[in-house]
């Protein structure tokens, strides 16, 4: 079974939730010798062609830039992906199924899908409307919305990272039930394990004191992920526990909102914004960190919650989405209500202030993270749905 992949996000180019996941579960499906060509639009740099055992990255160059929106531009790349995928169709010698990430790969994976005559599979990450709060905002969140819909309409199953997900897209798109298959994202913890036993102490030196406790979030700066929440919840975890530190890391369009509501309210100087880290150090704060928090509204799955289990760093997430599914409340993690900096201080204050039932939860989390959230598993579950969606194919005479 040969696979045609598409995805708008693959490493060096990774934003989010999506490029992760794609990053990931590529390799991991090489690993059990499933050949995937992933066709991605090359908007970082990377080799054009990178080889991964049996799996091929095939780094396109995206259309020109300009002042269109964004959905505009999006579809430009397309056609300059629905080339590349046509000349590398004949190539390879055919494709016996197509995988497509999102809607931002909709347009060229529908055109493929009807020009060769095979079945498509998508992976829905997250919906505009969700991303809303159950609404659409002007004209090009209205068009995403409807290519989402289209997405899932001419796709022969749909995969989503949780049931959360499955249920926002039957809700959203009309998407049958039995269509829909629940896969996780996963996260490898090997990539954590490399810190064990390694002094960290002068790293950790560059954010807090050595008697201050850390309280990490690393993410998007959006309004979704609930930075406003996390920053008015800072007072009053400092109120009952003046030596904590809140590291924040990322970038976005609420960065400089949320450093105004930090001098604003008094507790500038306890939280730092440490913009985008690489990799290494994210890592490196995850082993060092006493709390992980991610107080996001909206949230498929949350994979960074799973990157703090694997990192054994304690968590406290907000009950919603994904989050609620990956993290069960006082066994892996704590959980806290959306929106309510209250609880997000309660949360926090409740991880740092009872280290034994913490490192209790930290234990549970990790032995899940490796139970159910590895890779192979998930690469195979991925080939599972591959595998029936070409079978019931192969029934059909005239189609």
């Amino acid at each position: 079974m040969r696979v045609l992949m598409l995805s708008w996000e693959y490493p060096p180019h990774v934003i989010g939730g999506l490029g992760k996941h794609v990053a990931e579960l590529l390799p991991a499906q090489a690993g059990l010798g499933q050949e995937v060509h992933l066709v991605t639009p090359r908007l970082a740099g990377g080799e054009p062609i990178e080889r991964i055992g049996p799996a091929v990255v095939h780094r396109v160059e995206p259309a020109p830039q300009s002042e269109a929106s964004f959905y505009t531009y999006a579809w430009q790349t397309n056609l300059m992906l629905e080339e590349y995928a046509s000349r590398l169709w004949s190539e390879a010698g055919g494709f016996d199924i197509i995988h497509a990430h999102d809607w931002l790969v909709a347009f060229s994976a529908c055109a493929l899908k009807r020009v060769y005559h095979t079945p498509l599979v998508a992976t829905i990450h997250a919906t505009e409307r969700g991303r809303g709060r159950g609404e659409l905002h002007g004209d090009q969140s209205r068009a995403i919305n409807d290519v989402e819909w289209w997405l899932t309409y001419e796709a022969w199953r749909v995969i989503c990272c949780s049931h959360y997900m499955a249920e926002e897209v039957r809700n959203y798109f009309g998407t049958p039930a039995d269509k829909i298959d629940v896969i996780p994202n996963g996260v490898d913890p090997t990539i954590f394990q490399r810190w064990e036993g390694v002094d960290l102490s002068a790293f950790r030196a560059m954010y807090a004191l050595p008697e201050e406790k850390i309280v990490f979030y690393v993410g998007r700066i959006v309004y979704e992920k609930g930075i406003e929440t996390l920053v008015r919840a800072v007072p009053l975890v400092l109120r009952d526990f003046p030596l904590a530190k809140f590291v924040i890391a990322g970038t976005g369009p609420h960065l400089e909102p949320a450093q105004k509501l930090a001098w604003e309210l008094g507790v500038g100087h306890k939280v730092l914004f440490a913009g985008r880290v690489s990799d290494d150090d994210r890592n490196r704060l995850f082993k060092v960190a006493d709390c992980a928090v991610f107080p996001s509204l909206y949230e498929p799955f949350g994979i960074v919650a799973l990157e703090a289990m694997a990192a054994k760093c304690p968590v406290v997430v907000s009950e919603v989405g994904g989050l609620k599914e990956v993290v069960q409340h006082a066994e892996t993690g704590i959980t806290v209500y959306p929106g309510n900096p209250e609880s997000v201080a309660w949360g926090i204050l409740h991880a740092l202030q009872h280290p034994e039932w913490t490192r209790q939860r930290v234990e549970n989390a990790y032995r899940k993270v490796l139970e159910e959230y590895n890779w192979p598993r998930i690469a195979g579950l991925t080939i599972g749905v591959y595998q029936r969606v070409v079978e019931e194919r192969r029934r059909i005479t005239d189609w």
